[in-house]
C-alpha cells in the first residue's frame, strides 16, 4: 500500500505527516510517499526560483527536510517526491496517474485548492481523486 502526503511547509502538515505516519506503522507493507509542490506563482520571488536550480532545491529542501526527518524518526524511510506547477490539479493529476492508495492533507493545504480547482474543497476534491483522501487539522 502506499500513504501520500502532500505537504506545503506549514504546521498544518507536519499534523498530516504524523497522521500519514501513525497509518503506516500500523498498516502492514506500507510505504510512505511525501508529495510538495512548487507553484511558482506562490512562490515570493518565483523569478529566483526559475532561473537559479540551486534556489529551486533550496526551497525545495526547506519545506521537505523537516517532514523528512519527522519520519526518519518514526523508522520510516519515505519517497520522496518534488513536482511544480498549480497545486490542486498538480496534486490530483500526480495522485491519479500514480499508485496512491490513500492521500492525505493538512487542513491548511485546503488554500492551495481553493479556487484553483475545488471552490468547495470536501466534496469536490473527494469527487476528484481516485484514492481516499484524510484531511487532518
Amino acid at each position: 500500500m502506499n500513504i501520500a502526503v502532500a505537504i506545503d511547509g506549514s504546521e498544518s502538515a507536519i499534523s498530516a505527516t504524523k497522521h500519514a505516519l501513525t497509518l503506516v506503522k500500523y498498516l502492514p507493507d506500507t510505504h510512505l510517499e511525501i508529495i510538495f509542490v512548487t507553484d511558482f506563482n506562490k512562490v515570493e520571488d518565483e523569478r529566483l526560483l526559475k532561473n537559479s536550480v540551486e534556489h529551486l532545491n533550496a526551497y525545495q529542501q526547506r519545506n521537505v527536510r523537516p517532514i523528512v526527518k519527522l519520519a526518519e524518526q518514526e523508522g520510516v524511510e519515505p519517497t520522496i517526491t518534488l513536482l511544480t506547477g498549480a497545486t490542486g490539479p498538480t496534486i490530483i493529476k500526480y495522485v491519479n496517474a500514480n499508485e496512491v492508495d490513500h492521500l492525505v492533507i493538512g487542513s491548511n493545504s485546503l488554500n492551495a485548492f481553493k479556487g484553483s480547482v475545488f471552490g468547495d474543497i470536501n466534496q469536490k476534491a473527494v469527487k476528484r481523486m481516485r484514492c481516499p483522501v484524510t484531511i487532518v487539522k
